[in-house]
This record gives structure tokens, C-alpha cells and sequence, in this order.
């Protein structure tokens, strides 16, 4: 056999393709589905139609209503006034605003970072075997997520109060001297509201810490003990990286619920003393109801729903990212 043979019977079967494809061959068919599958794909639909049509009622459509709102300055009565994009440069300019955002970053250590730090180590103590006590603790670590909002705003109000259990408690250890009316100080407010948002966001994020754990391997732990591996190590090695899709569930929901913090901070300040504890969502309600902007209360929201929609897609990507 030739070289010239070999080449051609090789360079053959690269060649059939190509004549299949101008024939129409098998590279242009295409799978047709069965009428049944068809009829169930419609059928699906129908189902779905109602829910999506609701959906669509309730949120698409406010959220364009929205979006055409924050071009125009109206104060919701007499005749709007076209304003084009300047409600959004005004949301970056305006101090008040930007004021805001930086106290959201604060808010953001203490509804996510610390409630998630402390969540892990709960979840290190009481994922793995039985402990005494682990169910009332859970309990009543838990009991944030039971309450609603407002209920919680109300018993923290007092408990912060001049007169308050957390003030009794300092001048009965003889701490007098460090009681003061926390939300009412300008340097304590903020960081005070932070422990609150500490304290609500901290059961979900050991529960879901703690269902994470439970299902890991015993299997990996027992390997890692015959290897000599101490606790601290089992948690960074094992537990840790076992746990990054209900890490990125819980910085999800706590970033966006510090984002979008209102009732807590109306209920217990009302972004006083001054605006030491303004947040957007309390602004974006003065202005839309107190003082009426409805176009920058409008741009306000827009802006916030963005955020929320960025920070969730930011950690479900570096999320899929470590776990491909």
C-alpha cells in the first residue's frame, strides 16, 4: 500500500460528513417529538398559566409602573414632570443618600458576616452527635425567625430603653456608668441596631448550617480522625468546604435583608437620632409618602431591586464556580 493510498482512506471518512450535510443527511434531522410529549408540554403550560399571569399581575407589572415612575418628578397628585435619568445621578449625589449606603455596610457585618461566622461554629458544636441542651438552644436561637419583625423592633426597643433590662443589668454589676439610652446615642445607635439584626439572622443561618452538617459522611469525619485530625481541622477541611451552597443561601438572604432593612429600623428609631441610622428603604418611604418624590422614591427601589438582583447572581456564580 502506498502513501497516497493511506492518505486517501483516511481523509475518507472526514469526507462522508461533509457529503451527508449537503445531502440533507443526518447532521440536518432533527428529533421530532411525539404528539403525547407535545400534549404535555401544553398541558404543563396551562397549568402554569394561571400562576403566571398572578405573577405577572403582581410583580412584572409594578416594577415597570416603577421603572417608568423614576423618570418624572411627581408628587403624586398634580402633573408630572419628565426628568429623564436625573432622579438615579441625584441618588448618587445626594448626600443624604449616600449617607445611607454606608450605614447599609455596616448593617451588612452585622446581618450577614457575624450571624453567618457564628452560625458556622454552631453548627461545628451541635452538628455532629448529641450535646445536652442542643435542642432548646436551637430553640430558642430560632425563635427570631418565629417572630415577625415589628414583635422583635418592640421587645429590643425596651430592652435597649434608660430604664431597660440591658441598662438594670449594667448598674447591678456596678457598670453604671456605661448605661445610656442606646438608640437614642448617636454613636450607638447604628452598631445597636446591628445586634439586633445579629441576633434575628443568626437561627436561620444555624439551621441551615446545621441540616448542611447532618448531611456530610460520617465516613470523612472517622478518616479524619484515624489521620490524627483535630477538631479545628476536621471543621476546616471537611465541614467548610461542605457547606458553600448553604453559605451562599445564607449570604443571599442576608445581604439583600440588610439592603432591604426598613420595618426593623422604623419600628425602633426611624433613622434618628438625626440620620445616624437612615437606611434607602427608610428613605425611598419619607419620600414616597412623608415628602412626596414619587419619581425618586420610585428611582430608589429601582436601584435597591438592582442590588439585590446583582449581590444574588455575584455569590450564586462564585458559588457554582467553586463547587464545578
Amino acid at each position: 500500500m502506498t502513501l497516497s493510498d493511506l492518505v486517501q482512506r483516511q481523509e475518507t471518512p472526514a469526507a462522508a460528513p461533509a457529503a451527508d450535510r449537503k445531502a440533507g443527511g443526518p447532521s440536518k434531522r432533527r428529533h421530532k417529538l411525539s404528539p403525547l410529549v407535545r400534549r404535555r408540554r401544553w398541558l404543563g403550560l396551562a397549568f402554569a398559566a394561571p400562576a403566571l399571569v398572578f405573577y405577572g399581575f403582581v410583580v412584572i407589572v409594578p416594577i415597570l409602573q416603577s421603572l417608568n415612575y423614576s423618570l418624572y418628578s411627581w408628587d403624586g397628585v398634580s402633573a408630572a414632570r419628565w426628568m429623564g435619568l436625573s432622579n438615579y445621578v441625584s441618588f448618587f449625589t445626594d448626600p443624604a443618600l449616600l449617607e445611607s449606603l454606608g450605614h447599609v455596610l455596616v448593617l451588612v457585618v452585622f446581618f450577614s458576616l457575624i450571624p453567618i461566622a457564628l452560625g458556622l461554629i454552631s453548627a461545628a458544636l451541635l452538628g455532629r452527635g448529641r450535646t445536652a441542651g442542643s435542642g432548646v438552644y436551637r430553640w430558642l436561637l430560632f425563635l427570631p425567625q418565629v417572630l415577625t419583625s415589628v414583635v422583635v423592633a418592640v421587645i429590643w426597643k425596651r430592652i435597649y430603653g434608660p430604664d431597660g433590662p440591658l441598662n438594670s443589668a449594667l448598674r447591678a454589676v456596678g457598670l453604671g456608668d456605661l448605661a445610656k439610652n442606646w438608640l437614642g446615642d448617636f454613636t450607638w445607635a447604628l452598631p445597636s441596631l446591628g445586634v439586633i439584626g445579629t441576633w434575628t439572622a443568626l437561627g436561620l443561618c444555624m439551621v441551615l448550617f446545621v441540616a448542611g452538617v447532618a448531611a456530610i459522611p460520617n465516613e470523612l469525619f472517622e478518616q479524619a480522625r484515624i489521620d490524627g485530625a483535630g477538631p479545628i481541622r476536621e471543621f476546616i477541611s471537611i465541614t467548610l468546604p461542605s457547606l458553600k451552597g448553604q453559605v451562599a443561601v445564607a449570604l443571599t438572604l442576608t445581604i439583600t435583608g440588610a439592603l432591604r432593612a426598613f420595618d426593623l429600623v422604623w419600628v425602633t428609631t426611624q433613622g434618628g437620632p438625626g440620620t445616624s441610622t437612615t437606611t434607602p428603604a427608610l428613605l425611598l418611604y419619607r419620600k414616597a409618602f412623608l415628602n412626596p418624590d414619587v419619581g425618586m422614591a420610585a428611582a430608589i427601589g429601582i436601584i435597591i431591586a438592582i442590588v439585590c438582583l446583582l449581590v444574588a447572581l455575584i455569590i450564586t456564580r462564585l458559588s457554582e464556580e467553586k463547587n464545578a
